[in-house]
């Protein structure tokens, strides 16, 4: 019988200090729903700045303690067992390496490789660079050869390759002997807790310090090799993707080893291995980093990667082996709710607590990672590389791996033979089903299933890619490739790997997604013409985290309307079985000041709707509006505007009308770039214009400085401008998603049960069709598609007038600025965008009629402030 649960609390004495009664209610709910599992699913809303994360860590890791203690009284060996294993070990790494996908391990399962032939040979005499008769290979080429690959049988029974550890191997004396390792057993229940950004991982950890879980009990911070990576070779690459290939390159330069599985699954011995890294050539180093960062409490990436470039070993693959006796691992989103990350990593979410912070997205993050697309120019790319591999090793190629090289290379022909057959010039784009895509192509009796299983167990993927650079190179030497692959799309691997995952993508239900042909424009470039799929159900991949765990906990600051949430990720429960938390902020209502500005002064309407906004008139009549605003408001204003184009366009209107040099005289401008890069660079600037401001009040007539700033950008979502940084955030118009967007369309005629009246019967329910204008489509869905539309906007609007008020004694206005954030139910019938602002804001908000009423308002706001601080 499984043990009791704990019983309600109301204290958690881990809490730093006397706590907000909305957060001790927050605690106290999420402690009851984790009590509730197993299979407890609850949301919990709580603003920017109200003590979310502390509140969480605080919450779910006195749960985990207690509920361990609950186990301990009822099962004392289990206790034991867990309690053992806070010791040193290692993770039973899976075999990732080349294509991030483990091999199940834990059954002996009939091998179809043989060694190849010519690898059978007695050792060969040097010869020339002629071809040789008997091979078809020059020499020097073997390593470009495939083991035999016998295809399965009909009952699908598949092949695997010898498993192999990761190579964080000893020294190549340590490697010759079969010394194996005994592995831990590994720690559960445990917590994890993923977010959208390595920054607000680092946030969590830094709560985490603040409190005594971080000596009590192990974390792991797991991260990027963009972020833990300190081989110096592999980081001036710079690129993620390559980073990636060039781990994987040197992860092949190791000697075999073999794994032994014993017992109940629990543990395993594992052969030492040499590796082509130096940052993991000895394994008495990796055991040293894991040493040493369990003798420190909770640490982050930055703090993981110090250790490791102290220590001299790699940090990336130290992290990871800690998982197994972590009691809370720290990921981001893509390590968690992506399937082939989480089976890479060794992720065992069953009976786990799962927490996803920043969750009022997490539908959309969800289908996107699914998402795949291949251009015309990555097909015509592999293309070559098959044939030229195929001409070059044909004749000592077995049957097997000649068959499947000959059918990926119809399948490449078949795609860029519809990207390139436009000849009506008709629409360029096609929206279709994935058996409407089969059916199309004639492909649809090609056994996919075989053919990505091909894929990930073979080593065609490196093989054919390190042949086509090995000729590459031959012609045009080795630093053109390195300028190829930084400015074409990609290296070799990174374009195959494009249509391994595009293959996979094949394999998805008919109705979870859809396939977007993009047909090259009569003149237009090659690149402009892409196959892409675009995943549109949710649930199905939502499910495989939500059945395993214990509980799953869905954080954030605004996840309103939770009947949305409810249909896109876990629609077969109802309403009542979702607990839902919500609170308002912990900021005295009179500390902000949110303001719907309906007309500018000189009376105009205020109307930044798409055919209106690019109005020369009202652009300046916005101008007007910031003109006086600036010189009632100090410090910073951050100002939001809808896209970077429309942004580029206001600020060149105004540079030529004079508009910025009057603003200039109150306040220094910045904009934000679009590389996310400078971003940190121009905040920077921003920050110290303010506190320069400040420290000489009244030297100047300047008093602060203007940030623009794009909604959806990096400012919107992950910078908090608190105290100074923004006592005003003005947000231009509604920032609806361009109507142009053709993956959103998709999306919303899948929430909306769109049809068309041309619906093929002789297949589903709108198997292919031409995209309509985005408006259009809005009209003719139903309102759960109109809602996502809305919703999209506002969600939008609500991160980003979030991040202006960060604690208690923290205070900003927000204006609204656009008529139609007055409309309410009763005036309007599509569209009330301000009743979907957060409570705590919707509550406060005023309505002016006229400018002189916001002038006046903000007048009596910062002078009452001013006065009680």
């Amino acid at each position: 019988m499984p043990p009791p649960p704990p019983p309600p609390r109301r204290d958690f004495p881990a809490f730093p200090f006397a706590p907000y009664p909305i957060q001790s209610e927050f605690m106290s709910f999420l402690y009851a729903a984790l009590s509730s599992g197993p299979r407890a699913l609850a949301l919990l809303e709580s603003p920017t700045g109200t003590g979310k994360t502390l509140s969480i860590i605080c919450s779910a890791l006195q749960w985990l303690l207690d509920h361990r203690d609950a186990a301990a009284r009822g099962h004392p060996d289990r206790a034991n067992a867990s309690a053992a294993a806070a010791g040193g070990g290692e993770d039973d790494e899976p075999d990732w390496m080349r294509d991030f996908t483990p091999l199940p391990p834990k059954k002996e399962v009939r091998k179809n490789t043989k060694p190849h032939p010519a690898r059978r040979q007695e050792p060969r005499k040097a010869a020339g660079p002629e071809k040789s008769e008997g091979t078809g290979k020059d020499d020097g080429e073997e390593e470009f050869l495939l083991d035999e690959y016998e295809s399965d049988g009909e009952e699908g029974t598949r092949w695997r390759a010898v498993k192999r550890a990761h190579c964080g191997g000893g020294s190549s004396s340590e490697s010759e002997g079969d010394v194996d390792e005994e592995e831990e057993e590994e720690v559960t229940p445990k917590v994890f807790f993923t977010s959208r950004t390595h920054s607000q991982l680092s946030q969590f950890v830094g709560e985490l310090k603040r409190t005594e879980f971080s000596g009590k009990l192990r974390a792991v911070c797991l991260g990027s090799r963009k972020n833990l990576c300190i081989n110096m070779d592999v980081q001036k690459l710079g690129s993620v993707n390559r980073m990636n290939e060039r781990c994987l390159e040197l992860q092949k330069n190791k000697r075999g080893s073999k794994v032994k599985v014993e017992g109940d699954n629990k543990k395993g011995r594992r052969a030492k291995t040499s590796c082509g890294c130096p940052m993991l050539a000895k394994r008495s180093l990796q055991k040293q980093f894991r040493s040493e960062v369990s003798d420190h409490d909770a640490l982050d990436i930055e703090d993981l990667a110090q250790i490791g470039k102290k220590i001299g070993t790699c940090p990336y693959y130290g992290a990871r082996d800690m998982v197994r006796s972590a009691d809370l691992v720290v990921l981001p989103y893509q390590s968690l709710l992506l399937k082939s990350a989480r089976e890479s990593l060794g992720l065992n979410l069953k009976n786990s607590v799962v927490i996803i912070d920043e969750a009022h997205n997490l539908a959309d993050s969800l289908t996107s990672m699914y998402n795949s697309k291949i251009t015309s120019s990555q097909l015509r790319a592999v293309l070559s590389h098959l044939e030229a591999y195929l001409n070059r090793f044909q004749n000592v190629l077995g049957a097997g791996n000649r068959r499947y090289i000959q059918t990926l290379t119809v399948l490449t022909r078949s795609f860029l033979r519809v990207l390139l057959n436009n000849e009506d010039c008709s629409s360029t784009v096609t929206s279709m089903t994935i058996n409407k895509f089969l059916f199309s192509l004639d492909i649809d009796n090609i056994n996919i299933v075989k053919l990505c299983q091909y894929l990930k167990e073979s080593n065609i993927i490196h093989k054919v890619s390190g042949y086509a650079n090995k000729l590459f190179i031959t012609q045009a030497g080795v630093n053109d490739l390195n300028h190829l692959q930084q400015h074409d799309d990609g290296s070799s691997i990174a374009k195959f790997q494009a249509l391994a995952n595009f293959l996979r993508s094949l394999l998805n239900c008919n109705a979870d997604g859809r396939i977007l042909v993009a047909r090259q424009k009569s003149g237009g470039q090659p690149e402009d013409a892409y196959i892409k799929f675009v995943m549109l159900c949710a649930e199905k991949t939502f499910s495989e985290v939500t059945d395993d765990a214990h509980a799953v906990i869905m954080a954030g600051g605004t996840l309103q309307p939770i009947e949305e949430t409810r249909l896109r990720l876990f629609p077969n429960l109802l309403p009542n079985d979702i607990k839902f938390f919500s609170c308002n902020h912990i900021v005295p209502p009179e500390s902000i000041l949110p303001i719907a500005v309906t007309r500018g002064p000189s009376g105009m309407t205020f109307d930044f709707s798409y055919g209106s906004r690019s109005s020369p008139t009202m652009i300046e009549e916005l101008g007007r509006f910031l003109c006086n605003i600036v010189s009632i408001v100090p410090e910073g204003i951050v100002m939001f505007f809808g896209s970077y184009e429309y942004k580029n366009q206001v600020y060149d209107a105004w540079t030529s009308s004079g508009t910025i040099s009057k603003i200039a005289k109150k306040k220094h401008v910045f904009r934000e770039p679009r590389n996310s890069v400078d971003v940190e660079v121009i905040l920077n600037k921003y920050k110290e214009a303010i506190l320069s401001c400040s420290k000489h009040s009244g030297d100047s007539g300047v008093n602060g400085a203007l940030l623009l700033a794009v909604v959806g950008g990096k400012i919107s979502e992950g910078i908090n401008f608190s105290d100074g940084m923004g006592r005003c955030v003005l947000m231009v118009g509604l920032p609806y998603p361009s109507p142009d967007d053709m993956e959103l369309m998709e999306t919303i005629k899948h929430i909306g049960n769109y049809t068309t009246p041309t619906d093929d019967k002789s297949f589903s329910s709108n198997d292919e069709c031409k995209l309509e204008p985005g408006f259009g489509i809005l009209r003719k869905c139903n309102r759960s598609g109109q809602d996502y539309y809305e919703n999209l906007c506002m969600k939008a609007v609500n991160q980003s007038i979030g991040r202006a008020i960060r604690h208690v004694n923290d205070y900003a206005a927000m204006l609204l600025v656009d008529s139609r954030y007055s409309y309410t139910s009763s005036s309007r019938s599509f569209s009330c965008p301000a009743e979907k602002l957060p409570q705590w804001i919707k509550t406060r908000l005023t309505c002016s009629q006229n400018y002189g009423e916001v002038h006046r308002l903000l007048l009596q706001f910062f002078k009452l402030n001013k006065q009680t601080r």
